[in-house]
């Protein structure tokens, strides 16, 4: 029996010890949890209006703020007291219609924004008053009458031209349907500030010692007709010619000025 008794201890210590050892690990995994519940924002601190009750209200909205900002900076950009059909396109509400005749010219009703006084032709303050423009959305207008970003990632001396995604806005006193920010695709047309006179004088003069081409950027074809004398003379009187019809351009891709 004593022996039994001796084999039975030592498991008895063992298992004594994994009990404490899952005891002292719950203790910790319990103290964590509420830790992390008295740190929340739920507890013990001010709800989010009270603490910005001086400020005001506290607006999470994306949108909300852009149109209260866009509401207060357009009064500073319509003159007052001017003619209501002479007003830019911000400072205006229209009721657009699309059933209009395209290219045609078509009147709808109008009123300027809170903050913006206009008069009519005789002189006098209006709410509402007709606009008339032509029946048109804002990206069939002509080129003169929107801007457009410029893109300087793409080549404009290529075969066939290539193309860029350009967003384009409507000038402020053009007046069209629909939104007036628009995508549309252009041909590359930026320009480096490479004069195309430039490149053929150095062609002519010194293009035996390839200024054509390091005036171009293009440094590997420069050191090349350096070394090889103008591949001479063939090589200069070919960038001549390529120059010259406007084959071989900039480096960079844009357009000579």
């Amino acid at each position: 029996m004593a022996t039994i008794s001796q084999r039975w201890r030592p498991d008895r210590g063992r298992c004594f010890k994994h009990y404490v050892i899952a005891a002292i690990l719950f203790t910790n995994l319990l103290l964590q949890c509420v830790n992390g519940y008295l740190s929340s924002p739920h507890v013990d601190q001010e709800p989010l209006y009270t603490r910005n009750a001086q400020h005001g209200p506290v607006i999470t909205s994306p949108v909300v703020p852009a149109a209260a900002s866009d509401e207060e900076s357009y009064p500073s950009k319509c003159p007052s007291g001017g003619s209501c059909t002479r007003l830019p396109a911000d400072c205006i509400q229209c009721n657009y219609q699309h059933n209009c005749t395209y290219g045609k010219p078509a009147a709808f009703s109008c009123k300027p924004k809170k903050g913006v006084h206009c008069v009519g032709e005789s002189g006098q303050r209006q709410a509402n008053f007709t606009l008339s423009i032509i029946c048109q959305f804002c990206w069939q207008l002509e080129p003169s009458q929107y801007r457009c970003s410029n893109s300087t990632n793409c080549m404009t001396v290529s075969c066939p031209r290539t193309r860029y995604n350009a967003t384009c806005d409507v000038l402020e006193h053009v007046h069209c349907l629909g939104r007036r920010r628009f995508q549309k695709r252009l041909f590359c047309n930026w320009t480096g500030g490479y004069k195309w006179s430039t490149a053929l004088a150095l062609s002519i003069t010194l293009g035996g010692f390839g200024a054509d081409r390091f005036y171009l950027g293009q440094w590997r074809e420069g050191l090349g007709k350096l070394f090889s004398f103008g591949g001479l003379g063939i090589w200069t009187l070919i960038d001549v010619l390529l120059i010259g019809v406007g084959y071989v351009g900039p480096a960079d891709g844009s357009l000579y000025i």
